[in-house]
C-alpha cells in the first residue's frame, strides 16, 4: 500500500511550515534515514529524515510552498512490489488534502450578538500512515484534551497503526517527545496513562511544558472597517505575518495573561568584572591565525553568574505545572538572540559547570546558527532560566517577558560610568542595572531577591566563578 510523507512537526510551537526544497526527485529510491527535503519552522531551516523506504512516487507538494499544514501528506512513496508509474496516477489523480480550516477572527459589528464557532471538521488520516487512528487524536497532533503531543514521525506512525493514542504514552525522548520504543513499550501495556474521561483530563506528559494552549485572540485585519476609520487609504502598506512573528505574538500574549509576573532590579558595580574580562582575554591562546582562540564577553560572565545563583539558591530553579513543582537539578539558561524578523533563545546547558571559554565559544556558535536559521530543536527547547542583553543597543534598564517553561528571566541593561558615593568622597565606577521577572507561582518577590542578590555578588566579585 503506497505511504503518505506527511509534513512533520519539527518543533513545539510549529503548527506549519514552508517547504523550501526537495532533496530527492519523483523516482529516487527512499530508504530510512535518507534526508529527502529540507524544512522551514518558525524556528529553523531543517532537514526531513525518511522513516519509511520505497520509491519517491510523487510529490504532492512542490518546494518553495508556504505555510504547510502539519500532517498534511506533501509526497507519496511507492513501497515494494508497487508500480510506481500506478501510485503515481493515483496520488495525482486524488484531491490535495485540505487543511484544516481556521476562522480568522473579525471585528464584530456593534450590538451584534457572539454567534458560536462551528467545530471543525476532523482530516482524514493518511493513507499508509494512520488509517486506524484513535478518534482522541487530532490531525494536527493534539490529543482529545487539545494538549499538543511532541513525537518522532516514526513514533507517530506506529502509534497509529497499532491504534494507541499518543496523548497515552509516556516519553522519553527528549524533553517528553514520544519515540519509536515508547510505542513498543506501550503495546505491552507499559508507560500509558489512563484514559481521561470525556477528554477533560490533565494535559499529556508528551507536550512540552511551555507549550501554551491557543487563546483566540480579537485581532484586527487590515480589511476591517475599524483599521480603515483610523488610517486614511493609502497611508500605509500591508505586509504579512510570516510564522515566526505570528508564533512570536501568540506566546507573549498567552505568557502576560497566564503568567503573574513580578519584577525585582539591582544596580551593580562591574568595574572588577571588567578589569577580569581584560586579563581573561589577554591570557587568551592563540589561534592559528595569530588572533585569540576565544574571546569572552560581558553577557558570558552574566550568562555564568545566573547559573552560578541558582546553584546558590535552588529553590528558584523551578518550573511551575499545575500537577506540581518541577525542581532541576542542572542550570541550563536559555540566551535571547535578535535574527531578522524575530528572535530566537538557544540554551545552554550546564552552564555552572562550563569555564567561560567554554562557554563563550559555545554561545558564539549558538549565535551564528540562529541567524542562520539552522538550530535543532533540542538547541532551543527547554532550559530553566533565560537572559535578554539590551545593553549593547544602549537601553538602561527593561523587564522582560518571562519565556514558559522558566519561571525567571534577567534583563541586561547597559554599562554607564557614573558618579558613585563610597564613604564620604565621590568617585566614578561602572554600573549596571539588572532586572528579574518572576513567575510569582514559583518565585516570589523574597525568593526572586535572594538570587538575584547572588547574581549581583557573583558579577561584583567575578573571581568567585573561576574557582
Amino acid at each position: 500500500m503506497p505511504i503518505n510523507i506527511l509534513m512533520p512537526a519539527l518543533s513545539p510551537t510549529m503548527e506549519k511550515g514552508n517547504l523550501a526544497k526537495w532533496l530527492k526527485k519523483e523516482g529516487d529510491a527512499v530508504k530510512s534515514g535518507d534526508i529527502i527535503a529540507e524544512i522551514e519552522t518558525d524556528k529553523a531551516t531543517m532537514e526531513y529524515e525518511a522513516v519509511d523506504e520505497g520509491t519517491l512516487a510523487k510529490i504532492l507538494v512542490p518546494e518553495g510552498s508556504a505555510d504547510v499544514a502539519v500532517n498534511a501528506p506533501i509526497a507519496v512513496l511507492a513501497v515494494e512490489g508497487e508500480v510506481v508509474t500506478q501510485v503515481a496516477e493515483q496520488a495525482g489523480s486524488a484531491p490535495p488534502a485540505a487543511a484544516p480550516a481556521k476562522a480568522e477572527p473579525k471585528a464584530e459589528a456593534p450590538k451584534e450578538a457572539a454567534k458560536p464557532a462551528a467545530a471543525p471538521a476532523k482530516a482524514e488520516p493518511a493513507k499508509g500512515q494512520g488509517a486506524s487512528a484513535p478518534a482522541a487524536e487530532t490531525a494536527n497532533g493534539h490529543s482529545a484534551d487539545g494538549a499538543r503531543v511532541f513525537a518522532s514521525p516514526l513514533a507517530r506512525r506506529l502509534a497509529k497503526e497499532a491504534g494507541i493514542e499518543l496523548g497515552r504514552i509516556e516519553g522519553s525522548g527528549p524533553h517528553g517527545r514520544v519515540v519509536a520504543r515508547d510505542v513498543a513499550a506501550a503495546k505491552d501495556g507499559k508507560g500509558l496513562r489512563p484514559q481521561a474521561a470525556g477528554g477533560a483530563g490533565a494535559a499529556s506528559a508528551g507536550a512540552s511544558v511551555g507549550a501554551l494552549p491557543a487563546t483566540p485572540q480579537p485581532v484586527l485585519t487590515p480589511s476591517d472597517e475599524a483599521v480603515k476609520a483610523l488610517y486614511a487609504e493609502g497611508s500605509y502598506d500591508v505586509v504579512p505575518h510570516d510564522q515566526m512573528r505570528r508564533v512570536i505574538a501568540q506566546r507573549l500574549v498567552q505568557a502576560k495573561q497566564t503568567i503573574p509576573h513580578f519584577y525585582l532590579t539591582v544596580t551593580c558595580t562591574i568595574d572588577g568584572l571588567l578589569a577580569a574580562r581584560e586579563a581573561v582575554n589577554a591570557a587568551a591562546p592563540k589561534g592559528e591565525n595569530g588572533k585569540p582562540a576565544w574571546k569572552v564577553s560581558v553577557n558570558d560572565f552574566v550568562i555564568k553568574a545566573l547559573a552560578m545563583g541558582l546553584k546558590k539558591v535552588p529553590e528558584a530553579n523551578v518550573t511551575w505545572t499545575e500537577g506540581g513543582m518541577l525542581k532541576h537539578k542542572v542550570c541550563d539558561v536559555a540566551v535571547a538572540v535578535a535574527i531578522p524578523g524575530g528572535l530566537i533563545t538557544p540554551v545552554v546547558r550546564n552552564v555552572d559547570t562550563k569555564p567561560l571559554s567554554v562557554l563563550s565559544a559555545e554561545m558564539k556558535d549558538f549565535a551564528v546558527r540562529a541567524r542562520a536559521r539552522r538550530l535543532k530543536p533540542e538547541e532551543y527547547q527547554g532550559g530553566s532560566t533565560a537572559v535578554s542583553n539590551l545593553g549593547m543597543f544602549g537601553i538602561d534598564e527593561f523587564a522582560a517577558v518571562i519565556n514558559p517553561p522558566h519561571a525567571t528571566i534577567l534583563a541586561v541593561g547597559t554599562a554607564n560610568r557614573v558618579p558613585v558615593v563610597k564613604g564620604n568622597a565621590i568617585e566614578i565606577a561602572t554600573q549596571m542595572k539588572l532586572t528579574l521577572s518572576t513567575d510569582h507561582r514559583a518565585v516570589d518577590g523574597a525568593l526572586g531577591a535572594e538570587l538575584l542578590g547572588a547574581v549581583k555578588s557573583f558579577l561584583e566579585n567575578p573571581v568567585m566563578m573561576l574557582v
